[in-house]
């Protein structure tokens, strides 16, 4: 079980939940302050001041005064007609990060909910029951209303849930998880749906799938260094002392460790007639390092949101104050940033695998990487694969962020489009992280070509760990397996642990 402070949840707690399936409760220090807040909500509710979301309608209905005695009902109509996401089902493990999240805003006392709402959602957590929510539907603003709403459904015993491994409706999930529906008290509804969670969850998935490609690229490029005989001159700790910039410096630091000793690079450190390799060796601490830099700033930004209280209107004081926490721009800035480190880091991996095919550049390896060229193939197409792969990437990295449209009679008329920007991440990474296993195989295979030279004492269990997903290339075979073997490698960490920089963090 772990356990969450509200405003103090950092990226490793919101990793663990997303990758390892943790259970999750809110500290208990933080049911005094939920409790205050709910207090004051239900005072407002019985009171006579229009309180927007309390006791009025919703959006441009906001004029429209609710009796105390409907106020109930409100919030459940609320769910039920924003009811309305389409596509396919979110997973299952993004769903319930959506949740922690949820707790996370919920546990800071400014919502109005009460407390058997937050328990309700870490019961659901802790017993396997995971709201069934459709992907798209979301603008960004007014928070992730559709999906949201589907995750607060099953909340209530609507819509439907997994548990057990099995779809069903949620009122099933609940009691096979010997749970009872909650019903929601004033401004509940609005407290779970107008919020961010969504949004957020995906893109901090897109950046825990995307930092461990990042991490994989530094050691297929170490690889791939070695199979064309490049140089690790342009490593050299003093030229990126020069430049300054963190990520680079972090980069070439663990380049440098990853080819050390390496008897490939030793022997031809003297009469080699080429004065410099092209830039995809060359600047690969420039690239993925500004990459690094650029995936490490939307994760501080990310973190921040996790921990914010993204709802409205808040509880203040003894205020209740109407705002805009809600819009997502923050997180649609961080999911864009996120496309643009992927996509970079997969055009310059992209122009390595070309660089080792090629038979003009590649520094006497065989065309292609196959012993029998003519005969056969060996890498062709699995080059051009990468190359679709990396166009792909570029189209999806155009920015999501500087799109908006009116939306709910123009009352809510500047929006994000934070939730599909973050939810692209998901494709690009798998994208990414097959540029990276085919990089990963054509590397394997150049460098056996070097024999009886061996690469570095890093790089050697890295060899063997592409080796045991898939045999060096003779004659011709189909590919397919052994690509989705390389890319299964990059994205579970395989890669990453067998060159020793699991330390190599965000």
């Amino acid at each position: 079980m772990l356990t969450l402070t509200p405003g103090a949840a950092g990226l490793d707690d919101l990793e663990a939940v997303w990758r390892e399936g943790r259970a999750v409760r809110l500290d208990p220090e933080a049911r005094p302050g939920v409790e205050a807040a709910a207090a004051r909500v239900a005072e407002a509710a019985a009171g006579g001041a229009a309180v927007y979301g309390v006791n009025t309608g919703f959006g441009k209905l906001a004029t429209v005064r609710i009796a105390p005695v409907d106020t109930a009902t409100l919030q459940r109509n609320l769910i039920l007609s924003h009811c309305c996401g389409v596509g396919e089902t979110l997973d299952v493990a993004t769903t319930r990060l959506m949740m922690a999240l949820k707790l996370l805003s919920l546990g800071r006392g400014a919502s109005g909910v009460r407390w058997e709402v937050v328990a309700q959602i870490e019961a659901m957590l802790a017993r396997g029951v995971v709201p069934v929510v459709p992907v798209q539907g979301s603008v960004g603003a007014s928070g992730d209303l559709a999906p949201l709403a589907h995750m607060t459904a099953a909340m209530l015993g609507e819509g439907e849930a997994l548990h057990g491994g099995e779809r069903m409706p949620a009122a099933s999930a609940l009691a096979a998880a010997g749970l009872a529906p909650v019903a929601l008290g004033p401004k509940e509804g609005l407290a779970l749906i107008n919020g961010t969670q969504f949004s957020t969850a995906l893109a901090l998935a897109g950046l825990f799938r995307g930092w461990r490609c990042a991490a994989a690229s530094l050691v297929t490029a170490c690889l791939s260094t070695d199979a064309i005989m490049g140089s690790d001159a342009p490593l050299h700790a003093g030229i990126h002392a020069l430049r300054g910039h963190r990520g680079q410096i972090e980069v070439a630091a663990a380049m440098r460790a990853l080819m050390a000793g390496s008897a490939i690079r030793d022997s031809h450190r003297e009469g080699d007639a080429r004065v410099q390799d092209p830039y995809c060796i060359r600047c690969q601490p420039q690239v993925a390092g500004a990459a690094v830099d650029l995936l490490r700033f939307a994760a501080a930004t990310l973190v921040t949101e996790a921990n914010a209280v993204t709802d409205n209107p808040l509880v203040v004081g003894a205020a209740i104050l109407s705002g805009g926490n809600f819009h997502a721009e923050p997180v649609a800035f961080a999911a864009d940033q996120i496309a643009l480190a992927l996509a970079e880091i997969g055009a310059i991996a992209q122009r390595r695998v070309a660089l080792m095919v090629d038979p003009a550049l590649n520094h006497d390896l065989p065309p292609f990487l196959t012993p029998a060229p003519g005969l056969n193939s060996g890498f062709m197409i699995a080059e051009v694969t990468t190359a679709a792969l990396m166009s792909e990437n570029k189209h999806l990295a155009n920015p999501c962020s500087t799109d908006s449209t009116p939306t709910s009679a123009n009352q809510e008329d500047h929006v994000s489009m934070a939730a599909h920007g973050a939810r692209r991440l998901g494709r690009m990474a798998d994208n990414l992280a097959v540029i990276l296993g085919v990089e990963a195989l054509c590397a394997a295979q150049g460098v056996e070509f070097r024999a009886p030279l061996r690469t570095s004492p890093r790089l050697s269990p890295v060899l063997a760990a592409i080796r045991g997903a898939s045999p060096a290339l003779g004659q011709d075979r189909l590919l397919a397996p052994d690509i989705a073997a390389a890319a299964a490698l990059v994205r579970d960490g395989t890669l990453v642990r067998a060159a020793g920089i699991e330390e190599f963090r965000p």
